[in-house]
């Protein structure tokens, strides 16, 4: 029993379908990920092993950090330069076969730091799913500049399209800083009308929006309420992210 139980809000319990967390692993050793998770793990849905970080760690680690974060009914997942390291090298199979090795039971496609046609990535998601992972698309580029040429109409088709080739989630990128990129200004803050053109033409439940910075994730769950999927939360903000969720802080305690 949690204390003080009685003064909080109930949350859907795992596996839940909508208000998902997905935590940024990068490169937690295995005592204190498993230490964290057993106070938290319960408030996240998804693991992610930031960008390449699996690649300079043993093989051994990350098996032991996947089965750990599995049994506490997470789903980890391998980064999204990973795979465009691996797409770039036409070794894609050598990845399913290593992720399959491993254990990761998801695999993140993207484009964010390459130049990939669309009809390649649709396929390269088309082919992760049929490999037998779950599959994350990340809609949006790592460089500002390159990013900004996507128009909003373009990231709601990819988003839709992405969807349609068997992603069960698109991720709305936004890099561990979130601030001139995606859906943020260069100070971080949201642009309520084009997340507002989002959402008239995506399912919000689809919609993982990366939101690692505090004033963002209040923005989301003010906005849409505590059943708003977020992501690239740090490792130490999943206690503050759900209190966020329950109307436990200041910011959001007049939303519950």
């Amino acid at each position: 029993m949690k204390s003080f139980e009685f003064l909080s809000i109930k949350r859907e319990e795992k596996p839940r379908t909508c208000g998902l967390t997905m935590v940024l692993d990068k490169g937690l050793g295995l005592e204190t990920a498993s230490s964290l998770m057993d106070i938290s793990g319960e408030y996240v849905d998804y693991l992610k092993f930031g960008w390449g970080t699996s690649i300079v760690h043993e093989q051994d680690i990350i098996k032991s950090k996947i089965e750990m974060y599995k049994s506490h009914k997470i789903t980890p997942y391998t980064g999204g330069t990973l795979f465009e390291l691996a797409y770039t090298k036409n070794k894609l199979e050598e990845l399913f076969d290593e992720a399959h090795n491993l254990g990761f039971p998801a695999i993140e496609v993207s484009d964010g730091s390459i130049m990939m046609s669309h009809e390649d990535k649709l396929e390269c998601i088309e082919k992760t799913k049929e490999a037998g992972f779950e599959v994350l698309s990340e809609v949006g580029k790592k460089n500002p500049v390159l990013d900004k040429d996507l128009s909003v109409d373009e990231r709601i088709s990819y988003m839709s399209e992405e969807l349609d080739a068997g992603s069960s989630l698109v991720i709305v990128e936004a890099r561990e800083g979130g601030k001139n990129i995606g859906i943020f200004d260069s100070e971080g803050n949201a642009k309520e009308n084009e997340i507002d053109m989002i959402l008239n033409k995506i399912n919000k439940d689809k919609i993982l929006w990366e939101a690692p910075n505090k004033n963002q994730q209040v923005f989301f769950i003010l906005k849409l309420g505590n059943t708003v999927n977020l992501g690239n939360i740090s490792s130490d903000e999943i206690t503050s992210l759900e209190t966020l969720r329950r109307g436990l802080r200041g910011d959001t305690f007049a939303k519950f």
